[in-house]
């Protein structure tokens, strides 16, 4: 039964929909704010590929070489893992004025940390510095752009100004392998370390200094947790294929630069530009998938599918063939499965609003902000469940005894996993469709007696 609280809550919340769009210098602000934050945020993860080859083939570490891979997937797991705490506090009237000194103080962790793992001398050290230790200072920087974020695009345009975000999240993605490459070369990984930490800190405390308050009129009013997402199955079906297509999305991001150099013997200058042609297609695909939704209009279960399906395709017909033996194949595979496998976090912004929508035929309240960070928690799991299976998918090896094929080589397990993954990424389509249509709305006279 909907109670009084909740009808109050939703009159506000669509009544703040109706506000007239915010002026453009303070949404340039925002974006931009938010935008520079994805440089300290996510430039080490995501190119943790440079530094782990680096680790294999220059032993500065006491430790199974293999085991560094662990380092970056992690870290991811723990950055997504941690934002469903972090977003269901901050998205709290109680904790919003708190989100700049929270976004303060995990820039200054993240930079300590990355400093202190300058002078470790095994892998455990760094597992336990960049991989728990700086991812979350990473994820406490990170959290308050989402919400910063929801507050200000409430006309229609959150899924587009979230692609925007990842894509410029894919620019960092794209730049930060030639920078890692270039410190690691130049300086070593301890002095690497030491300057990248400087500008976590210098960058970090910049782009908070650049996000402008939010307008009144868009901070919610909530003095309870809304929880009654939980009640639902479209919730369970999202997180569940967020989970599933995860597992599988690290893993060329954390060992295609190594494959590269083993098997296609490449230099470690051309071997570590597989990261970057890895995430320069989703500074397009990210923004892309936003726009099917908000201006297409495109439903989130077939724009997820898109993704999903596009990836696993890319795997089996690109990575798994041979792309051991011709290059040309990596490069093809790298840039067609970022397109489509970045693609996908842009659709959560059409599931969210089938999540709204859902709750307003229930009459229910619903905190978005807390919502994308449970996305992002389901994401933390499958990273966490992938970079664990990662380990041992190496040791299984390959998956057919024909080596002149990649999926004959020691990656072959990983491969298949990656594809398998990435297709069950997009079940939600057939779930959700089908419980849409067994499922008649109850009218809302019934909902109120």
């Amino acid at each position: 039964m909907a109670t009084v609280g909740d009808d109050i809550e939703l009159s506000d919340r669509y009544a703040v929909q109706t506000e007239e769009p915010p002026t453009r210098k303070p949404v340039i602000r925002i974006l931009l704010g938010c935008g520079l934050l994805q440089l300290p945020a996510w430039g080490f993860a995501m190119t943790f590929g440079i530094w782990q080859d680096f680790y294999i083939q220059q032993p500065v570490l006491r430790g199974a070489g293999s085991a560094t891979g662990v380092i970056g997937t992690t870290m991811n797991g723990v950055m997504y893992l941690s934002m469903p705490f972090l977003a269901t506090t901050l998205g709290r009237d109680h904790w919003a004025p708190w989100r700049r000194t929270i976004a303060t103080v995990g820039t200054v962790l993240a930079s300590a940390s990355f400093l202190l793992s300058s002078w470790s001398t095994e892998v455990w050290h760094l597992i336990l510095l960049q991989g728990v230790l700086a991812a979350f200072g990473n994820a406490m920087l990170y959290t308050p752009t989402t919400l910063w974020l929801d507050e200000w695009f409430r006309d229609g345009n959150r899924a587009t100004a979230y692609g925007v975000q990842f894509s410029i999240k894919n620019v960092v993605g794209t730049a930060c392998p030639f920078l890692m490459f270039a410190f690691l070369q130049n300086l070593g990984f301890r002095n690497a370390l030491r300057i990248w930490a400087g500008m976590v800190l210098i960058i970090g405390l910049g782009g908070i200094a650049l996000v402008p308050l939010p307008p009144e009129s868009t901070r919610r009013r909530q003095q309870k947790i809304p929880w009654s997402f939980l009640k639902h199955q479209t919730f369970y079906i999202y997180a569940t294929a967020n989970t599933v297509f995860s597992s599988g999305y690290g893993l060329p991001q954390t060992y295609l630069s190594t494959y590269a150099s083993q098997y296609l013997r490449l230099p470690t200058a051309e071997s570590s530009a597989m990261i970057a042609f890895f995430n320069a297609p989703g500074i397009l695909s990210s923004t892309g998938f936003g726009l099917l939704n908000d201006k297409v209009h495109l439903s989130a279960t077939t724009n997820t599918l898109i993704s999903a399906i596009g990836s696993a395709l890319c795997v089996f017909l690109l990575w798994g063939i041979k792309s051991n033996t011709i290059p040309a194949l990596l490069i093809a595979f790298a840039i067609c499965y970022g397109f489509f496998a970045s693609g996908y976090s842009a659709t959560w912004g059409g599931w969210i609003t089938d999540l709204e929508k859902e709750a307003a035929e229930h009459n229910e309240a619903i905190n978005s902000g807390m919502l994308y960070g449970f996305m992002n928690g389901a994401r933390g799991i499958g990273y966490v469940v992938g970079g664990l299976s990662g380990v041992e998918l190496l040791k299984v090896g390959p998956v057919q005894e024909n080596q002149k094929w990649a999926l004959g080589t020691k990656y072959g397990a990983l491969i298949l996993f990656t594809g398998i993954s990435s297709a069950l990424g997009g079940w939600s389509i057939v779930w959700k469709g089908r419980l849409c249509r067994g499922r008649t709305p109850t009218p809302r006279s019934q909902l109120r007696s």
